[in-house]
């Protein structure tokens, strides 16, 4: 009998995780035959260190949990995927029509969303972010409504009870949200508790949630939990996010929307 047969389930779970980290990824298989252990044990395994946020499972096996990268104020961060972020724009832009009410979060991906809606007639935008209200505000045709807070300095954007306080009076058609990271098992994170509760607070008063994020945040988990991925309604991202994350959004019931591929222009 070897070594590994006989270690604990903790001890073996250790490992297992040690493992993936290392090379990535692990079938069940693998499993089975490393530490000698049947199928099931294996599966369980699996299943208690999903539970404990430590790996991401696949069908067959299980893979390292990619974890999204400290966040950079947003001025540095307006130049990152830059060609992507308008690309998105663009294409989440058309979902607004006139006469909308839309809330605009915060962050450069939802910015370029803002700099596509100049031609929109009676639209009425609410945002936290102050990017997206010195944007919009050079157009008269446009109704701003200013929510209060505690400012956020790296992300210019208000924050907190007073903005969540003022939600609580308006309605949106629909909200355009920017995340630091969305997983299919994880959901929705943020790097910053404040704005994820501020979020939350504007999914709970808007009809529609529509998603923007470029493929560097897919699969990715930052450390605020925001919302399940059923949350949303539809996700619009560019042509680089696997067809894999994207159908499983699909087999949600979630509308997936994703930019031309111009890699072979």
């Amino acid at each position: 009998m070897s070594e590994l047969s006989v270690l604990s389930s903790s001890e073996r779970q250790d490992l297992i995780v040690k493992h993936i980290q290392k090379e990535k990824r692990l079938t069940i298989d693998q499993i089975c035959q490393k530490f000698q252990v049947s199928t099931a044990t294996a599966r369980r395994d699996l299943e208690t260190l999903v539970a404990k946020g430590l790996i991401q499972r696949f069908h067959g096996g299980a893979k390292s949990l990619s974890v999204a990268p400290p966040e950079l104020p947003a001025l540095q961060r307006e130049h990152e995927h830059q060609s992507d972020k308008r690309s998105i724009g663009q294409l989440a832009a058309s979902l607004i029509e006139d006469g909308d009410t839309v809330f605009l979060g915060t962050g450069t991906t939802v910015l370029e969303v803002a700099r596509q809606l100049h031609d929109r007639q009676r639209l009425t935008v609410i945002s936290n972010s102050l990017l997206v209200l010195n944007e919009l505000a050079k157009n008269s045709d446009i109704t701003l409504i200013i929510l209060g807070g505690l400012f956020r300095p790296t992300e210019l954007s208000l924050v907190g009870h007073i903005t969540e306080q003022a939600l609580r009076e308006v309605r949106a058609s629909k909200a355009v949200l920017g995340v630091r990271g969305i997983d299919i098992d994880h959901g929705l994170s943020n790097e910053d508790l404040a704005e994820t509760m501020t979020d939350r607070a504007v999914l709970n008063n808007s009809e529609t949630v529509i998603l923007v994020a470029d493929s560097s945040k897919c699969e990715r988990v930052a450390t605020a939990f925001l919302a399940p991925v059923t949350t949303i309604h539809t996700f619009v991202t560019d042509s680089k996010t696997p067809e894999s994350f994207t159908n499983a959004l699909v087999a949600l019931g979630i509308d997936v929307l994703r930019t031309p591929d111009t890699s072979s222009n």
